[in-house]
């Protein structure tokens, strides 16, 4: 068989496998043609995320695209970086916030185990009441302000930031 620089190659005897590698090679040469014009004339803009898709091409009235002027692409660029990055930032934010909102979830769930364990040892042992209740005193206090600071670092990462 003769390749596209016209030297020849060798293929195996099995037909199966010849006509797979035949279609293969020819719709290797009947795509990457293609495939080199998208990378080469700009195929960046199908690859761009939708929150910075911004006007790089536009209709003119006649219905034909006619791109911006070079002049206009390092503001265009910039202009859509900083969407994307806003996008990014303002996500991360949001992101931040609901895992405080988990910690103190988190805060009730620690609450609830020291008041079990405060039963369960009191239970255990009825002539420790006042050391057992002190200590779960000293539990509850370190679990709410768990709690209260993981509030606060939520309510400072969604208004603050």
């Amino acid at each position: 068989m003769e390749s596209f620089d016209g030297s020849e190659r060798t293929v195996p005897e099995n037909s199966s496998l010849k006509s797979s590698i035949i279609m293969y090679i020819l719709t290797a040469a009947r795509v990457s043609p293609i495939a080199r014009k998208l990378a080469i004339s700009g195929a960046n803009v199908h690859i761009r995320p939708i929150c910075s898709f911004m006007t790089t091409e536009r209709q003119s009235p006649a219905g034909r695209n006619t791109t911006t002027s070079v002049g206009l692409l390092p503001s265009i660029r910039s202009f859509q970086t900083g969407t994307a990055s806003r996008d990014i930032d303002s996500a991360a934010k949001f992101i931040g916030a609901g895992a405080a909102t988990v910690g103190v979830a988190g805060s009730g769930a620690g609450i609830g185990t020291v008041f079990g364990s405060l039963i369960v040892g009191y239970a255990r042992n009825p002539s420790l009441k006042q050391q057992l209740f002190s200590y779960a005193i000293l539990g509850f206090a370190l679990s709410e302000a768990m709690g209260l600071f993981c509030l606060m670092m939520a309510f400072l990462l969604l208004f603050a930031f």
